[in-house]
């Protein structure tokens, strides 16, 4: 049984404060160096989003997303050191996915929501029925004892 080459999750986070030709430079250079050395599956640009915590006082980063399959210790590596040194990458993470993780979201800038993706054609769910008014509820309910009508 041979078993198929693993699947590489790497997330790119760049200063959004370097200029946009730098950052593009760095995002198509990581892209080039994956592509010369595996399988290119996804690469997604997430854009300018804010991050949880501040890293070297910048509160946002643009994210990319590359998934991959195969490469070797010798990607990886130059991977982690070119990632490391280079000017304008504020973090990035390197992971090996196991088998069976479901696909990353699509979490592109352009995006639609799940609800905008809904189309007209599709039946809209009823709406659920009205609880009844006080006044039925009070003359359904049965009368406290000892008190006549």
């Amino acid at each position: 049984m041979t078993q198929s080459a693993p699947t590489y999750d790497l997330v790119l986070l760049l200063d959004p404060q370097a200029d946009g030709s730098a950052r593009e430079k760095i995002a198509a250079d990581t892209q080039a160096t994956v592509e010369a050395q595996a399988e290119l599956v996804r690469h997604d640009v997430w854009g300018e989003r804010p991050l949880a915590y501040p890293i070297e006082r910048k509160a946002s980063a643009e994210y990319h997303l590359y998934q991959f399959r195969g490469g070797g210790a010798e990607l990886l590596n130059g991977l982690d050191r070119t990632l490391r040194i280079t000017d304008g990458v504020l973090r990035f993470r390197l992971i090996k996915l196991k088998a069976g993780v479901p696909d990353a979201p699509d979490m592109r800038v352009n995006a639609t929501s799940p609800a905008a993706r809904q189309t007209d054609s599709e039946p809209t769910p009823a709406p659920a029925e009205a609880p009844a008014p006080q006044e039925e509820l009070a003359a359904a309910a049965p009368s406290p004892q000892g008190e006549t009508s």
